[in-house]
């Protein structure tokens, strides 16, 4: 079920409805509608794999009780805390990496001279497998660490692991954060859910008006890549780098809204990372969740920054390259993932990583020239990392970059409709200038003519509806899906 599809118009105010309704039945029973609202939710895509999160539920709820049993015996507390380990990044693996693995050991082989053929599974990924596991994970962890108590409530856990909003695509949530939020009381709060229906329109705007029509330009070039010019190709990165933006923050915007319908709070997942200054600014603000994930269960236990120069160096692709592994069964993503280690080093050895901490241009109406000049080079940096995450394979990204450097690149752009290009590009203008209006908020429109006359603002609100309407792109799925 997409969340712009006419199915979730359907759904949402159905169990909106319903969740109020039974306000006074008590949190149990909200919290029961929210798991089977949840499973609903999941189910359209594919039912048979709800018994996956059911497993993996009962998995971490068990293992959090054996946690708080037996916290005074290391040896049997670190055997249950690997066994959630082992359970979920088990399930992950199969799923995610099984044929990947396969595939490569056949090219080792092959190589050695020695011909195998071990065939492959037809296995279907599960839909948001990436992002429920890590977070049913973060909670055996955090348990074992002593960061959070376990629940002992089983419906309010599998809320937590299930909870719908976030469920596909993340913000991939923290128990410490989340799962209090299913023992506390929930007051509908008008205007916490007037400002969670703002940030789900402008969620819809990115995704619909900027991420869905820039990807019928982008998958176009980079299907083709090889009948286009160089011009041809810096757009269809260009295109991208703003698609896969729009979708994914726009995923996170609705996200994070629909749960604030609910009463719920969910972290922020984007804060204007295209407007970043360097590298390390960048990853501080995009999937916010992801990267922090990787740094407290990951980049800290191995050191983090501490210790020598060749340390440094080690968890600094160790975290970026896990993190493109992530993302995908494909050397793409992992060569993604070194090339914005690349990029993080030299801030990290040169101790700049934390130089840009602010908002840029705080409290200004325009930034300073080095910082045009900064955020300039490093949206340049991500469009060309952006080739690799977007190509079918590494040839395709190599050659697809070969066919920029060409001289064809100082070319008009050989594609049909220039009109509706300029018209796209046009929109992209605005779009970017509305989010620099807003950077300094959690969303773009959050306080945007919120002080000014209703009827200006409303008119503000019913011009997005409009646009949405009127220049929808052709449907897609939700890029992050596939992870």
């Amino acid at each position: 079920m997409l969340f712009n599809s006419l199915d979730f118009a359907i759904f949402l105010p159905i169990v909106f409805c319903l969740y109020w309704l039974l306000k006074n039945q008590g949190l149990r029973i909200q919290n029961f509608l929210i798991v089977g609202a949840s499973y609903i939710f999941y189910g359209t895509w594919d039912y048979r794999f709800l018994g996956l999160i059911i497993f993996s539920t009962l998995t971490d709820y068990v293992i959090g009780l054996g946690l708080e049993k037996y916290h005074n015996n290391k040896l049997k507390s670190k055997l249950l805390l690997f066994t959630s380990i082992l359970v979920n990044l088990g399930i992950l693996g199969f799923f995610k990496y099984y044929n990947f693995f396969l595939e490569n050991i056949n090219h080792i082989f092959y190589f050695l001279g020695q011909e195998i053929n071990i065939s492959s599974l037809n296995i279907v990924l599960p839909v948001g497998i990436s992002f429920y596991t890590f977070q049913t994970l973060s909670y055996s962890i955090d348990v074992y660490q002593r960061k959070i108590k376990p629940t002992k409530d089983f419906i309010a856990f599998a809320a937590f692991v299930s909870f719908f909003p976030q469920l596909v695509a993340g913000p991939i949530e923290r128990a410490v954060h989340l799962l209090p939020q299913f023992h506390q009381e929930r007051k509908f709060n008008y205007n916490e859910s007037a400002d969670g229906l703002r940030q789900m329109l402008w969620g819809l705007f990115k995704k619909i008006v900027i991420a869905d029509n820039c990807a019928v330009y982008a998958n176009n070039i980079f299907n083709n890549s090889s009948d286009h010019s160089g011009s041809t190709l810096l757009l269809g990165a260009f295109f991208f780098t703003f698609q896969i933006y729009g979708d994914f923050s726009g995923y996170s915007d609705i996200a994070i809204g629909v749960a604030r319908l609910f009463g719920f709070d969910l972290m922020q997942n984007f804060a204007f990372p295209y407007f970043s200054r360097d590298m390390a600014e960048f990853w501080r603000r995009w999937h916010i969740s992801l990267s922090t994930w990787f740094r407290d269960y990951l980049y800290i236990p191995l050191g983090g920054s501490r210790g020598g120069i060749g340390m440094k160096i080690r968890n600094t692709f160790i975290i970026f390259l896990v993190s493109g592994f992530w993302h995908g069964a494909n050397w793409t993503f992992i060569v993604w993932g070194a090339i914005n280690a690349i990029y993080f080093l030299p801030l990290l050895l040169l101790r700049k990583n934390r130089y840009n901490i602010k908002i840029v241009a705080q409290g200004k109406h325009f930034p300073s020239y080095q910082e045009a000049l900064s955020m300039a080079i490093k949206f340049s940096l991500t469009m060309f990392a952006w080739i690799f995450f977007r190509a079918e394979n590494l040839g395709h990204a190599l050659s697809y970059i070969q066919g920029i450097f060409h001289p064809s690149l100082l070319s008009i752009p050989d594609l049909p409709q220039r009109k509706n290009i300029v018209f796209l590009l046009l929109l992209i203008i605005y779009f970017v200038f509305i989010e620099w209006l807003g950077r300094e908020k959690k969303y773009a429109i959050e306080k945007l003519f919120i002080k000014h006359n209703p009827i200006l603002r409303w008119a503000y609100y019913y011009s997005i509806i409009y646009m949405i309407i009127v220049f929808a792109g052709q449907e897609q799925d939700f890029i992050y899906f596939q992870f």
